[in-house]
Order: structure tokens, then sequence, then C-alpha cells
């Protein structure tokens, strides 16, 4: 499909409005159009948006957009979508409008998490109102990560590699499998792992350009009593300098530095019995609540 970026998530929430605070004051992200609707826009960078929070009955995941780049691309990861026997549907003139993009299409994996291709996001001016506080490592790596639980890796990974692209990075056998995505330099752009019976969003991954920024933000949450889900650590495979902070919504977001980058012509794919070199202790007594029950094979 010629996916290169993980390009924005959207979620659903009854807490939209704790966004208002959580969003910039605590994770230094930027609010587009604020109070014009009732969905809550968070900016890193010069995009309209790369996380949408949107009023709901129950925390959950909404969808991942994936940006294909161009018209031209758009038409042939399309094409690759009908010739694959994946049904997909052409985004509405509101969707595309809520999405800020200009032109989308949508289908859903073997779990049922909802993905769109799009190409086209609007760019707002750097210095626009609602710019985000903090720098972020987006631009052709995109918004970050996101890690969702699935009931069948197996199935999963197929499914992402065969029918959408991705290449794997490498997998961590810990306490939990996990296996890692990469659709461009990023060390991974998608990530899984298995829960018994469990589907939804366990977290997404914003990246800094500034270390100190990850150090004020693990501050700010220690003195305001923010629940944290992992303290401070480094991770053992993209090396990512990260904590993990669980936000208003359910799911956690990983707020870190320093991650590795693929280079495709020397990448080999490995595996590690340990997903740390250092912290990352737990602290969280639940798993996030953006979870769900899977629906029965």
């Amino acid at each position: 499909m010629n996916i290169r970026c993980l390009g924005y998530v959207g979620v659903e929430s009854p807490v939209t409005k704790q966004w208002e605070e959580f969003g910039p004051d605590v994770l230094g992200l930027g609010i587009a159009d604020p109070g014009s609707s009732d969905t809550v826009y968070l900016r890193m960078d010069d995009r309209h948006h790369r996380l949408a929070i949107r009023p709901g009955e129950r925390d959950r995941l909404l969808h991942l957009g994936w940006d294909v780049g161009d018209a031209e691309a758009f038409a042939r990861a399309v094409d690759g979508l009908d010739r694959a026997g994946i049904a997909h549907t052409e985004g509405t003139d509101e969707e595309c409008a809520d999405r800020k993009v200009l032109r989308m299409t949508s289908f859903s994996d073997p779990v049922g998490f909802r993905h769109e291709l799009f190409y086209g996001q609007l760019l707002l001016p750097p210095a626009s109102p609602g710019e985000a506080r903090t720098a972020f490592v987006t631009g052709d790596q995109g918004m970050g990560h996101a890690v969702v639980v699935v009931p069948d890796l197996k199935q999963s990974e197929q499914f992402f590699v065969d029918r959408m692209g991705f290449k794997k990075s490498d997998e961590i056998y810990d306490w939990l499998t996990l296996m890692f995505f990469h659709c461009n330099s990023r060390h991974h752009s998608l990530a899984m792992t298995e829960m018994s019976g469990l589907r939804g969003l366990h977290h997404i991954m914003l990246e800094a350009q500034d270390l100190d920024a990850v150090g004020i933000a693990y501050d700010l949450c220690l003195e305001r009593e923010i629940p944290l889900s992992m303290t401070l650590g480094r991770h053992s495979n993209d090396r990512m300098l990260s904590f993990y902070v669980r936000t208003p919504s359910g799911f956690d977001v990983e707020y870190g530095w320093g991650g590795l980058q693929v280079d495709e012509q020397t990448w080999k794919v490995g595996h590690y019995q340990k997903g740390d070199i250092w912290g990352h202790k737990f602290v969280a007594q639940s798993p996030p609540g953006a979870l769900e029950r899977a629906a029965p094979a």
C-alpha cells in the first residue's frame, strides 16, 4: 500500500473536555480550532491535528490514519485494496472535512480496528494559535507510534505485513509477547501484543526532540500526581528513553526521546527476551481502560 507514516489517531471518550487541559499542560500539545466543536483536536507540528478526541459514551479507539503521500499513491493504495479483496469505503465529504484531508478511504482489519488511508492533510502556519509547546519528532516519521492489543498475534501480523505492507522490526518475548513494525525510518509506527479476549488501544508514543522536555513532563506528572503507568526507563529494542502516563481516556501515552531509526538497507529482524535496559517499572494497577472485549472468533 506504500503507507508512509502514521498521520493521526482518533479516539472516543466521555471526558473530551479534560483533554483541553491535559493535552497542552501535561503533553505540551497545541489545540486546533478551540471551541469550534465538541471534538478536541491536538497538534504536534504544522498538521491541523495529530490526535482527535471525540465525544462518546466510552473510551475506545476509533481509527488510525495512515498517510500515503499524494493522489497517485492514494490511487495505487486503493487499487491494492481492491486486488487484495479488502472491502473499503470512500470517505464522505463530511469525514474528509473532519479529518482535514483531501481524500480518504477506510477499511477494517481482522480485529475490527478501522484504518484510514489518506493524503493532503491541512497544514497550518507554525506560528498560528494553538501551536504545540514542545517540539516533536514528526515529518517523514509521522506522529509517533500506536500499540494495539489483539486477540490473535499471528493473524494480525499476517494482515499488516501481507496486506498493508508493513515490515517487521523485531519482537520481544518478556512477560508479554510484542511485535514491532515499521513503514519508514522510525523503529516502529505500529506494534501489537496479545491479550486473550481483549482488543483496543494500549498506548500512543510521542517523541520529543529534546530530552529535557521528557524530564520536565515527568516532573510535572509527579508534582500534580497525574497517574503514571510506567516510570522513566529505556527500551531494549528501539532505545527510546520514556515514561508512560495514563490519559483521561484510559489509554497510555508513552512520552519519549532518542528513538532508534531503521536503515532499511542494513536492518535485520531480531528478538529480545527483556523489554527494557533499565527502568519502566510498573505503577498502574490495571491495564489501560480503553481496552474492550474482543468478539468471539
